[in-house]
């Protein structure tokens, strides 16, 4: 023990030495990457979102009691649409969620996409009950775009609430997304905050859970505040029915929660992201199963932003730029900077070996001490605006911030550039059991 003891104290003394000999040079050839972008983007911005978002909502009190007091005089059904396949085990609790809603003028439709479990067993007693409006089941699995597009050609609601089956919501969320449209009548689409149902469950949901609370319930708030917002979550966003029905729905594919924020966004509407609005959702338990989910999410990216709303990017006769700024944004931080850590890396490493000591070591040691830091200011933020939305279970997951370093530099990064990489080179997302093989087939064909 006191070997290792003295170890340590060698190390932090050695480190310390290797700091104040630094030059400005030096520190910024070693930790640019920091510096330069994660500082910035993350830290900085995530800051002055306190400085604005905060009073702009004091201020805005007025106009959401006018929002509230039209919706009620109102009173438009909504239509929530529950596609899912083998969820069965969470639909009642979804049922239940919505029966507890303080806006009640709603019909539940949940179509079952070839389930081989007791969904339909379930469901029918919860539409005997009457917590269920319509219950469609379809022998033949044909994706979730095409049950989420059947189950809107049953809907008669003027406003549609997408929700994924392992989901529910706490007992504001429909009144609270309703009130964005009643606030701009140029707004097509909303999304609801969503975070983890199951955070106790296992290491890898704890940090998803993290990982939400940062990427959805600022990141999305901070987007959509710039106008740049370019996601509906298909866990849970709301739309008008006409642009729906305008679109034809759901394209098919992976991702189709991205593909339908930019169609919108190409129609000239407005999308922004409702933090109060909240959904819970669970999330994979294990680091397998959650590599192959974001292997999946992450194949999106450059099938839709990069290959099918490519014109986006490109001058045209449409062209808009806050939806330029919002998928370059995306394509930037995500696809090229993602790369760049690749790059960093072998920089650093070229730098190692041409060092006359081995410094290696300690620029390992400063940029993890940089990520904790950066980490622990970016989950306070979020602990500072919602805090009072937010279960006291996230107030313990400050424990496991020392983690995120490795779990979104390392374990989320190699997926998602293995994901980008294949998507790129092979299409892979074209042979994805998730959606049956004829109807990718056809999307292929497509270039849906």
């Amino acid at each position: 023990m006191n070997s290792l003891l003295f170890s340590i104290d060698n190390f932090i003394y050695e480190l310390i030495q290797f700091v104040d000999q630094m030059t400005t040079t030096e520190f910024i050839n070693y930790f640019w990457a920091f510096i330069f972008f994660d500082l910035i983007r993350y830290v900085l911005t995530n800051g002055l979102l306190l400085f604005y978002y905060i009073p702009k909502k004091i201020l805005s009190s007025d106009s959401r009691a006018q929002a509230r007091r039209a919706l009620y005089k109102e009173l438009p059904l909504v239509s929530v649409l529950v596609p899912g396949k083998n969820e069965g085990k969470h639909i009642p609790r979804l049922a239940e969620s919505l029966t507890e809603q303080n806006y009640s003028n709603y019909e539940l439709i949940i179509v079952d996409d070839g389930s081989d479990d007791d969904t339909e067993i379930i469901c029918r007693q919860l539409e005997k009950d009457k917590k269920i409006a319509k219950f469609i089941r379809n022998d033949e699995r044909g994706g979730k775009a095409s049950a989420a597009n059947t189950a809107l050609s049953f809907s008669k609601g003027k406003y549609i609430v997408h929700i994924d089956a392992d989901s529910h919501l706490a007992s504001d969320t429909i009144e609270t997304i309703l009130l964005a449209f009643y606030t701009d009548k140029n707004i097509g689409a909303v999304g609801g905050d969503v975070r983890v149902a199951n955070i106790f469950d296992s290491l890898a949901t704890r940090l998803q859970a993290i990982e939400y609370a940062k990427s959805i319930s600022t990141g999305r708030t901070i987007s959509s505040l710039l106008g740049v917002l370019r996601i509906i979550s298909g866990a849970h966003g709301a739309f008008r029915r006409d642009i729906l029905e305008r679109l034809g729905g759901w394209d098919v594919g992976p991702g189709l929660d991205g593909d339908i924020t930019l169609k919108i966004r190409k129609l000239g509407y407005r999308v922004v992201h409702e933090p109060d609005a909240i959904c819970y959702t669970n999330t994979p338990v294990k680091f397998s199963k959650l590599a192959r989910q974001r292997f999946r999410w992450d194949r999106s990216m450059v099938r839709f932003r990069m290959r099918k709303h490519l014109d986006i990017l490109l001058p045209s006769k449409g062209f808009n730029l806050l939806n330029f700024v919002a998928v370059a944004d995306n394509v930037f931080f995500n696809v090229v900077l993602n790369f760049k850590w690749w790059f960093y890396i072998i920089h650093i490493f070229i730098l190692s070996a041409n060092a006359v000591s081995d410094i290696l070591v300690y620029i390992i040691a400063i940029n993890y001490f940089f990520y904790v830091m950066a980490n622990i200011i970016d989950y306070i933020t979020v602990c500072l605006l919602y805090g009072r939305r937010l279960d006291k279970s996230y107030f313990i997951l400050f424990m496991y911030l020392p983690l995120i370093p490795f779990y979104t530099g390392i374990f989320l990064r190699a997926v998602r550039t293995y994901a980008y990489l294949m998507e790129l080179i092979f299409k892979v997302s074209f042979n994805d059991k998730w959606n049956p093989w004829k109807v990718s087939k056809i999307a292929k064909e497509e270039g849906l």
